[in-house]
């Protein structure tokens, strides 16, 4: 590594830093300001609001931004360089602008590969203690509202509920069917099915089976049976944040589970799962593209260079929130999605370098 990549790379890297730790200051005492209310409501210990909160919100935010600190970073950094006529005085040695790039783009696959550790296995785990501080300290408290509830819970078994109450763990109207080939082979009906923490079962009363051979139907009652089937009371749970507290082992296997059940809301935890392998090509498209806006020295200054910087920073953020909403309508692929702005922005930063000085 030559003498100039180093200058760059610490210049970079220290400027990365600078911007995170910033951004994610303000944003944690605005969060602060606008959770005082639930705080003083609800009376945490301030070691939990502290550590269990604030400890990991930052990494989280810190992850959030990470294309667009890498951006501003980027811009703040080459705009400076430009406004002392350093970035002149490279090409004017010789120096080729891929060259000037290297360093850069050093530092944003160090970034890049840091973020996918982080999100990948880190900062999920960091999620389950600040999630659940949240749904225990500045949320309402949550009730299972769904109705006509349906479930394979087996590659023949399905289960039917009318409704499901998740404060005292009790579904009604329950049923368990086995299909095979089309055909109903047995149906299991109860009016409530409820959940034994100590037995870690669930216990239905007042039950009937009904057997199918043929046109013949069999059908049997008992009184109170204890059967264990692929469903537990979490799955009525308050599901606020799950897709950022699995890691990405855990994402798959929640996403394959879900598939599998034939769920309806899969699209959530695909977007998280694109959305992670695609960060890091985002950090290093836009490092491209940061250093290519504000490498030219001009009359307006650095001032200018790096206010353009922001507004790019804002268009991506509304162009990637747009194409994520659009995904979760299931209009487009959520893979798709994700990288939608990627392309978009790798476009304007191929049209860009023509432009940049040499």
């Amino acid at each position: 590594m030559k003498i100039l990549d180093r200058y760059l790379l610490k210049k970079f890297l220290t400027s990365y830093v600078f911007v995170v730790f910033v951004l994610v200051l303000v944003i944690c005492v605005i969060d602060f300001t606008d959770k005082n209310d639930n705080f003083l409501k609800t009376n945490p210990p301030w070691s939990a609001v502290l550590f269990d909160y604030y400890f990991n919100l930052f990494p989280y935010w810190a992850n959030m931004l990470s294309p667009i600190t890498t951006f501003i970073a980027v811009v703040f950094v080459t705009a400076r360089l430009a406004s002392h006529t350093e970035i002149t005085a490279m090409l004017s040695s010789g120096i080729s602008f891929k060259r000037i790039m290297v360093p850069y783009l050093m530092g944003a696959v160090i970034i890049g590969g840091m973020i996918f550790w982080l999100t990948g296995w880190v900062i999920p785990n960091a999620n389950k203690t600040r999630v659940a501080f949240e749904i225990q300290y500045t949320k309402n408290p949550y009730y299972f509202d769904g109705r006509d509830i349906h479930v394979k819970v087996a590659p023949t078994t399905y289960v039917y509920l009318e409704s499901y109450n998740n404060t005292i763990d009790v579904g009604y109207q329950f049923t368990m069917e086995e299909i095979d080939s089309l055909k109903l082979k047995q149906k299991l009906k109860a009016k409530k099915i409820s959940w034994d923490k100590e037995k870690e079962k669930w216990h239905i009363d007042d039950y009937s089976v009904h057997t199918f051979r043929g046109d013949q139907e069999d059908i049997t009652y008992g009184n109170a049976i204890d059967t264990t089937i692929n469903l537990q009371p979490k799955d009525f749970a308050s599901t606020y944040g799950l897709q950022e507290t699995l890691t990405l082992t855990e994402l798959d296997e929640y996403i394959n589970e879900l598939k599998s059940r034939g769920a309806d809301n899969i699209a959530t935890y695909e977007i998280e799962k694109a959305q992670r392998y695609t960060s890091p090509f985002a950090i290093v498209i836009l490092t491209i593209i940061g250093v290519i806006v504000s490498a030219r020295k001009t009359r307006e200054g650095a001032g200018f260079q790096i206010a353009l910087g922001f507004f790019l920073a804002f268009v991506y953020i509304i162009f990637f929130l747009t194409s994520r909403s659009i995904a979760q309508g299931g209009s487009i692929s959520p893979y798709m999605a994700t990288w939608i702005p990627n392309i978009v922005f790798g476009g304007v930063g191929l049209i860009l370098y023509r432009y940049v000085p040499r």
